[in-house]
């Protein structure tokens, strides 16, 4: 039995793990969910592919419910202690205790207890992982509680390396790695080809290179193009890969002219807009929302051009926050005009943000 740690968005998580599970094969069969996490029954090999979700931040392989599963546990010299589903310093630091308290007939331990932390960080656990074992304890609203440890964590060291380190960098108009990635798996694509028509500097396209995905991409501003070069060129040298993508200088809207082939997955962020000087009142939210679909509905014609029948899209269309609260997020029936069935949609975005990412997974009926 596994529990899997949801990031800062949960409804995007669990989506996301499940059409990761989907994707590499496995059998994942849900227990009990809460905001924070997961619980589910799976064999091991979760633990093999966990590295690739973008979305989650702990794997746990979990040992039993209550204090009496802490004997369970095996003995770790150096440990530390996550708390999830209740911000509790007293407890915190009680089940810290009673860990050590069980590991003492076997030894001399010692937990690391940073002030008021109380889920350790990745980045925290990665300085010491596998010597300092990180306990994870699950927290019911009864009071009740699952007693686990961390097996696999998705590296942020990673992740920053994949946006920071290369040599093209556009911090505000770039999509995050940890986004595209998230995005892939939205698909359940795999294998096979993979386009982003609208690839920028290529962190979409970089994630598809990474996994052993037949990549593609394409930009009309050449400049972007020769920026993805650059950067899938100090990817394939500092990961050390030996596949590389198909770039072309392409207008999204005319894509079988650039693609001879049909792709399995089109993954992408278009241009979203001019960027937003105020939140937008409702009604300049639809008109900005109208203007730009004239666009994107060229865009999805030229999609049923290069994509094979029951082929995914995951597309990020632009959402407003209002300056009266609340989102615009706008229905687009013209979607199944085209031959696109919507499968899913999923909002992300920070509080400071106007524009909302409204993430869509479509399937093309053809």
């Amino acid at each position: 039995m596994y529990a899997v740690i949801f990031g800062k968005n949960p409804a995007l998580s669990e989506a996301e793990f499940y059409s990761f599970s989907r994707r590499f094969g496995l059998k994942v069969s849900p227990i009990e969910s809460s905001r924070y996490w997961l619980l589910f029954d799976s064999s091991s090999h979760v633990e093999r592919y966990f590295h690739w979700l973008g979305g989650s931040l702990k794997l746990v392989r979990i040992a039993g419910e209550g204090e009496e599963a802490i004997k369970d546990l095996e003995y770790a010299r150096l440990f530390t202690v996550s708390l999830y589903g209740r911000n509790d310093w007293k407890l915190w630091r009680k089940l810290g205790s009673a860990v050590k308290r069980e590991f003492k007939a076997e030894g001399p331990s010692k937990f690391f207890k940073p002030a008021k932390v109380y889920s350790m960080p990745a980045e925290l656990i990665l300085k010491g992982f596998p010597e300092v074992k990180d306990f994870v304890f699950l927290l019911r609203e009864d009071g009740s509680f699952l007693v686990g440890e961390t097996v696999k964590i998705t590296d942020p060291f990673e992740l920053k390396k994949l946006d920071v380190g290369r040599p093209v960098q556009r911090p505000i108009l770039s999509i995050p790695p940890r986004l595209a990635r998230i995005m892939v798996n939205l698909t359940e694509v795999g294998k096979g080809s993979f386009l982003d028509p609208f690839c920028g500097i290529g962190t979409i396209v970089q994630e598809f290179v990474l996994q052993g995905l037949s990549a593609y991409g394409g930009d009309r501003d050449p400049e972007r193009i020769r920026d993805a070069r650059k950067n899938l060129a100090w990817l394939r040298k500092e990961f050390r890969i030996k596949n590389s993508a198909h770039l072309e200088v392409c207008d999204a809207r005319k894509l079988k002219r650039c693609f001879r082939q049909r792709f399995d997955a089109v993954v992408t962020e278009p241009y979203l807009g001019k960027p937003l000087r105020r939140n937008p009142n409702r009604g300049e939210a639809i008109k900005l929302a109208n203007e730009l679909d004239r666009f994107y509905y060229s865009v999805f014609e030229s999609f049923g051009d290069v994509l094979k029948r029951n082929g995914k899209v995951v597309f990020v269309f632009p959402a407003y926050r209002l300056s009266g609260g609340g989102i615009y997020r706008k229905e687009r029936k013209w979607l199944a005009k085209l031959g696109f069935e919507v499968l899913g949609r999923y909002t992300d975005y920070e509080e400071r943000h106007k524009l909302v990412r409204d993430i869509h997974v479509l399937r093309y009926r053809g």
